[in-house]
């Protein structure tokens, strides 16, 4: 008995000191950014979507998981489907970065993978939600690893950024290691209410950091940037879920307009986008990482399709797929069921390869460029 209870006695001490570590970790690793003041929070409970401690969405988003639906996604992740992942890494197609901004006339867009771009309009660089990390998450060891392992343009390749923007603070999408290695080379940061503390605690210039509110916009650089709603959440930590805002873009140039949708499920407020702003010359669709289980939060394909022609978009792309496994179904059912609602629908969808560039009213690619990278042929 003697052995047993010394056993327990050390079992014991080795968790406390595991779950002591992870909250240390979790208070000290820069990581996690930071939180709002209460001079910040006073000012979001003047809006209609704030309750005095956490933003919410006018529509439900359902975001409980309970222990059934808990264990029902381990069972989903412990028996995987063909085809969760890529059979090898996915080579991007390589910019010359000398040629970034040659041709100023023109509207580019880069896709970096999953909701990474980078967009060169009336002679500027813009990046969105640039998150060039290689795993989704605080830790390496606590996510999958990212499917392209190099990028159209490495970091300490990229020119002078004049404007970065981002949807919200979850990992996917903000990424500590990418804003220190970009922080020198970028003018201005046009972020959702909240998300401007994690910069400020990872060193970028305050005021270099403009951070809004839905429906209120900022020009920078003679381009317009209108921050939109989505049905979603935010939140980086165990304790801070709702604290930041989310949201989605509308980048308006001398000629051409993006909607850029952030991540979120399907809901009315594409209409009402449409109608303020749209039509749009193209829209950058969330399609990807969902599940019924969390359906309010995550489109299924075929309701981004319909979002894009909510937000009246002339051309879609489905993205928040490509990069990450983040979900259940396999990594190309997000493009396929997609493009097959959009030819129903009689909706001009492009689908570039990492890298590989959209030229707006001149070129869009859309090759079937995922079926190479099959483990199990379909």
């Amino acid at each position: 008995m003697k052995w047993i209870k010394k056993t327990l006695k050390w079992t014991g001490i080795i968790i406390m000191l595991f779950i002591a570590t992870v909250i240390i970790w979790m208070y000290t690793s820069p990581q996690f950014g930071a939180g709002p003041s209460e001079e910040q929070i006073a000012t979001y409970a003047k809006t209609d979507h704030h309750d005095g401690e956490a933003f919410f969405n006018f529509e439900r988003a359902d975001m409980n998981m309970d222990i059934s639906r808990i264990w029902e996604v381990i069972k989903e992740f412990s028996n995987p489907v063909d085809n969760i992942a890529p059979k090898v890494d996915i080579a991007p197609e390589k910019l010359n970065p000398i040629l970034v901004n040659a041709e100023p006339e023109k509207t580019k867009i880069t896709w970096f993978g999953h909701s990474a771009f980078m967009l060169e309009m009336d002679g500027k660089v813009i990046l969105l939600d640039p998150m060039f990390g290689q795993v989704a998450s605080p830790h390496p060891w606590m996510g999958t690893g990212r499917y392209n392992k190099t990028f159209p343009l490495e970091m300490d390749e990229l020119p002078k950024i004049d404007v970065v923007i981002f949807s919200h603070d979850h990992y996917d999408h903000l990424d500590y290691g990418s804003v220190e290695k970009l922080k020198e080379k970028v003018d201005h940061w046009l972020v959702p209410w909240g998300l401007d503390n994690h910069l400020v605690s990872w060193g970028v210039d305050p005021t270099k950091i403009t951070a809004l509110d839905w429906w209120q916009e900022s020009v920078q650089n003679d381009i317009e940037f209108v921050f939109t709603p989505s049905r979603h959440f935010s939140g980086r930590g165990i304790s801070d879920r709702m604290v930041t805002l989310w949201g989605s873009w509308v980048i308006k140039g001398a000629t051409d307009k993006i909607y850029f949708s952030g991540d979120g499920g399907y809901g009315s407020h594409f209409k009402e986008i449409g109608e303020k702003y749209g039509p749009f010359d193209i829209g950058l669709m969330e399609c990807g990482q969902y599940n019924e289980k969390w359906a309010d939060i995550h489109m299924m394909p075929e309701e981004s399709v319909q979002a894009s022609i909510d937000v009246q978009a002339k051309v879609m792309m489905p993205v928040h797929w490509g990069a990450f496994t983040l979900s259940v179904h396999s990594w190309i059912e997000p493009v396929q069921r997609s493009s097959k609602e959009a030819e129903r629908l009689g909706v001009t969808m492009t689908t570039p390869k990492i890298g590989e560039q959209i030229i707006l009213n001149e070129s869009y690619p859309n090759s079937p460029w995922w079926m190479d990278h099959l483990k199990t042929p379909i």
